[in-house]
């Protein structure tokens, strides 16, 4: 009980002017019955999670789990199938003083598997002696279920390989005590292994599970592998499964990672791993209570400074050079990579007609902001009529970093700028609109400490509108039908889904409203496609890129304020 002791707190804290006015608009539009049992729904969520201040819309997830997660009939003929490939699961947990209420659904969570090629393999340290009775009378009921008494507790990373020491599997796979796994999750594992030849190390997405183990929420739909977002956090997480060849060739798990050794873990898995899968499906569901750190992450004591360690170790044994810093979220951390000391030229190249004003904030912002000094401003006209234009062209000539050329052809946003590569002489090309304007003074060191690296083909920006309200978090394919733009109308100061916002991610595609790209780069890819006059010429330029086998990456540390479209109107 003392777990929902909390509720009316909770309820309280969301009283706030915005959720009041959601509300009324909500009963004007369908009734205050409707209302009231939207209510009643939030606060029985509310009772059953212990954080209650990033609720997925409950009703749009049940639909979701309706329509994407196999129904009883599809249970049932998972169970009679037989795929090619049957590779042994071994599922790893150890145990300490587990609560029978939740040790009891974690098994049968395991048992109830419609694939059925798996082994249990748990170590236990317990102390109490009810959770030892429960396990062997388990161990008794399936020969499946190995159980390991410990002499003590050897701490998380111990505990944990004492547990691996029993996995006779081809594939070991990780389950805290007090969670559970959907009951097809393994059946997906091993489809995934056998459609993806060589696969050595999977993951998929997950969920939270109240206390009670009633209701999910809060799904975590994640990317596919993504090296940057992983430096940034664990995002992968759970449900995690890597090959047995890969596990003994890069050691179990770590001490010395206290509340990160997952973390490390999955870094040296990363490192070694031919083929990463991930499977895009609801596979893992974890436990919230007083104790998770599904519920809180400060729950683990010294996440902050193993979460750097697990990344600054991460970093030396890859060869890459930079510092690791607290990110601004706690559990978080942030990547700043060494520049070299001779630091490269960078094109800025600002395609423009006319809009002089437009064009002069963004002018004096980069002059005025930036620091970085090593750039050179290209300015392509593209036919400006306005005197004032050309009488402003006549004050930047003064300025040796500022170049202006004329582009005479129709116009074509992909030709234009392609034209002004010909004339650039930078080893970088930061496409820019006309009518941004810089915010953060380290845009352009915080775009090119990636572009820098030889795996990143293209850096994107954070842009906001004018009411600073978010333009451009990242575009993701197929967002409203084609590609659209991550977290659009967000508020500044959001952390955006799962904390995407505030830190480094690796996306399909980004603006070239603001984009930085290695000459090399985008030399390989034959620069944009001109047949794309308009627009998605930056999607295909990113897409190309993507099928080199080199990463697109959005920063949020180079910030700038987008007049989206005033020149050239909206498409």
């Amino acid at each position: 009980m003392a777990e929902k002791s909390n509720t009316p707190k909770k309820i309280f804290r969301q009283l706030t002017k915005d959720n009041i006015r959601k509300s009324l608009w909500y009963a004007k539009e369908n009734g205050w019955r409707q209302l009231f049992l939207k209510v009643g729904e939030k606060i029985q969520l509310l009772a059953q999670f212990d954080d209650a201040s990033d609720f997925t819309d409950h009703n749009a997830y049940m639909r979701w789990i309706s329509k994407f997660e196999p129904n009883k009939e599809e249970i049932e003929e998972q169970r009679k199938k037989r795929l090619n490939k049957n590779p042994k699961i071994s599922i790893i947990v150890p145990t300490f003083n587990t609560p029978i209420n939740f040790l009891a659904p974690m098994i049968e969570s395991v048992v109830d598997q419609t694939y059925k090629n798996w082994e249990l393999c748990i170590s236990d340290g317990s102390t109490k002696e009810e959770v030892r009775v429960f396990l062997k009378k388990k161990a008794a009921s399936d020969k499946r279920i190995k159980v390991k008494f410990l002499d003590g507790n050897y701490g998380i990373a111990g505990n944990t390989n004492k547990a691996i020491e029993l996995a006779t599997g081809d594939f070991i796979a990780f389950l805290d005590h007090d969670d559970t796994l959907a009951n097809f999750a393994l059946y997906e594992i091993v489809s995934a292994i056998n459609a993806n030849p060589g696969a050595d190390m999977l993951y998929s997405d997950e969920d939270k599970l109240s206390y009670n183990g009633k209701m999910r929420a809060k799904p975590h739909f994640k990317p596919d592998w993504s090296p940057d977002t992983l430096r940034s956090y664990n995002y992968i997480t759970h449900f995690l499964a890597i090959k047995n060849e890969l596990l003994n060739a890069i050691g179990h798990i770590n001490p010395g990672f206290e509340g990160s050794q997952d973390y490390d873990f999955i870094f040296r898995a990363t490192e070694r791993a031919k083929v990463i899968v991930h499977i895009s499906k609801i596979l893992y569901h974890w436990r919230e209570h007083k104790n998770s750190t599904a519920s809180n992450i400060k729950t683990k004591g010294n996440v902050t400074f193993s979460t750097q360690k697990a990344v600054s170790n991460h970093l030396e044994r890859i060869g890459l050079n930079g510092r690791v810093y607290c990110g601004p979220i706690f559990g978080t951390s942030r990547t700043v990579y060494s520049l070299p000391d001779k630091k490269p030229l960078v094109s800025i190249i600002i395609p423009t007609k006319d809009y002089v004003d437009l064009l002069k904030r963004c002018i004096d912002s980069i002059i005025n902001k930036s620091t970085y000094t090593n750039y050179e401003i290209v300015i392509i006209d593209t036919g400006s009529q306005e005197q004032k234009t050309h009488d402003y062209y006549k004050v930047l000539s003064s300025n040796r970093t500022i170049r202006i050329i004329k582009w005479e052809k129709p116009f074509n946003y992909s030709a234009v700028n392609n034209f002004a590569t010909t004339k650039a002489r930078g080893e970088y090309f930061l496409f820019l609109n006309n009518d941004t304007e810089v915010l953060a003074g380290e845009w352009i060191e915080s775009m090119l400490e990636f572009a820098q690296r030889s795996d990143v083909g293209a850096v994107g920006a954070k842009l906001f509108y004018p009411d600073s309200t978010l333009q451009h978090g990242g575009v993701i394919i197929g967002l409203g039908g084609v590609a659209g733009h991550s977290h659009k109308y967000f508020p500044n100061g959001h952390r955006g889904y799962f904390g995407r916002l505030v830190v480094p991610t690796n996306l399909s595609a980004v603006t070239a409203a603001c984009v930085m790209i290695p000459k090399s780069v985008f030399e390989q890819v034959s620069g944009f496609d001109e047949t794309y006059a308009l627009a998605f010429n930056d999607v295909d330029l990113c897409l190309k890129i993507r099928a080199l086998n080199k990463l697109i990456v959005w920063t949020p540390f180079a910030q700038l304020t987008h007049y989206e479209s005033k020149t050239r109107g909206y498409e």
